[in-house]
């Protein structure tokens, strides 16, 4: 028996899972911990990671380094990736060394092939599918993965996600139809340079990452469906534009309010779910399933694959969960 714990330090939020496995290849998760960080913030054209956002993620990530001393050091392994802003920061270098300094270990930053591999691996250990494509919102980069016969067949990370469509574009209370129809067109370019995109064409979409899964929580509150567990969770597209053209019609309070909307999302939640939005557009998609597997689960299986030599043994629901959403 060892416990695994994988740290996701992302562009809005960073996480933590901690899980226990066994050597016939069953796991079971322990904790999960979340804190919204935005370290992606402010970073502009010269993608410089800001000390207030740095002094954010290193502050929320010595709370998970505190977490993680209830557990026995010699049975203990982490995992710790980081993704598009700690990818894209021309700072790199100087956070990994503050990170390493206080935490003890290394950070992995992960290409974002790398990231879109381990959210495929992270899906196809969790759902009976042959053929979908796969969306991962972040808060600074997206993947896509389109899946046939159970392979992923192409895999792309664009440089667009929740916290950067929202600063470069969008404004944060009252959302101008000039200012969405500017970030529209950019996604639709973007898209439009993803030579085998249209080969998803009706194909169901699989939404992973915190924007995506908050257009389910807001669904399960309207339908007054009880708990927030979203895994598995379907939305036609008509559902979906309704649930959307909902949010675009509120100022950033009227977000806020918003039941299954929390509210540390309500200034980027117009832009991080655009890609989902403009997405089924573009490849006439009619249905969307939200994941709640994704790149931590993806590192996780691998590495029971590995330790074990058995395939992962899908657990019950998780007995404790520490944090301020769902993950």
């Amino acid at each position: 028996m060892t416990v695994i714990s994988v740290i996701d330090l992302g562009s809005n939020s960073v996480r933590m899972t901690v899980s226990r496995y066994h050597r016939d290849g069953s796991y079971e998760v322990l904790a999960r911990f979340q804190e919204m960080v935005r370290l992606s913030t402010g970073m502009g054209p010269d993608k410089v990671l800001q000390p207030e956002a740095v002094l954010r993620t290193l502050t929320a990530l010595n709370k998970f380094k505190q977490a993680l001393k209830v557990y026995d050091n010699n049975k203990l392994e982490i995992y710790a990736v980081a993704t598009a802003a700690v990818r894209q920061a021309s700072n790199q270098a100087e956070f990994l060394a503050a990170f390493k300094k206080d935490m003890g270990f290394e950070l992995n930053v992960l290409t974002g092939e790398e990231e879109a591999h381990f959210d495929y691996v992270g899906v196809i250990n969790t759902f009976p599918i042959n053929d979908a494509l796969i969306l991962d919102t972040g808060g600074a980069s997206s993947e896509l993965i389109l899946v046939r016969s159970k392979q992923a067949v192409h895999a792309v990370s664009l440089p667009v996600g929740a916290v950067n469509i929202s600063e470069s574009y969008l404004e944060k209370d009252h959302i101008s139809a000039g200012a969405l129809f500017a970030a529209i067109v950019a996604l639709r370019q973007l898209f439009g340079d993803v030579s085998w995109l249209r080969e998803s064409i009706n194909m169901p979409l699989i939404a992973l990452g915190g924007s995506n899964r908050t257009l389910a929580k807001i669904s399960r509150k309207k339908e007054k469906i009880q708990g927030m567990a979203v895994h598995g969770y379907h939305l036609n597209v008509g559902e979906v534009a309704l649930i959307y053209q909902e949010i675009l019609k509120k100022d950033l309070e009227g977000r806020k309010k918003m039941p299954g909307l929390a509210k540390e999302r309500g200034d980027i939640i117009v832009g991080g779910l655009l890609p989902l939005v403009e997405l089924l557009l573009f490849t006439e998609g009619q249905q969307v399933i939200f994941s709640q597997s994704g790149l931590r689960e993806g590192i996780l299986f691998e590495q029971i694959a590995k330790n074990t030599g058995h395939d992962v043994v899908s657990p019950e629901p998780a007995a404790m969960t520490v944090d301020t959403e769902d993950l």
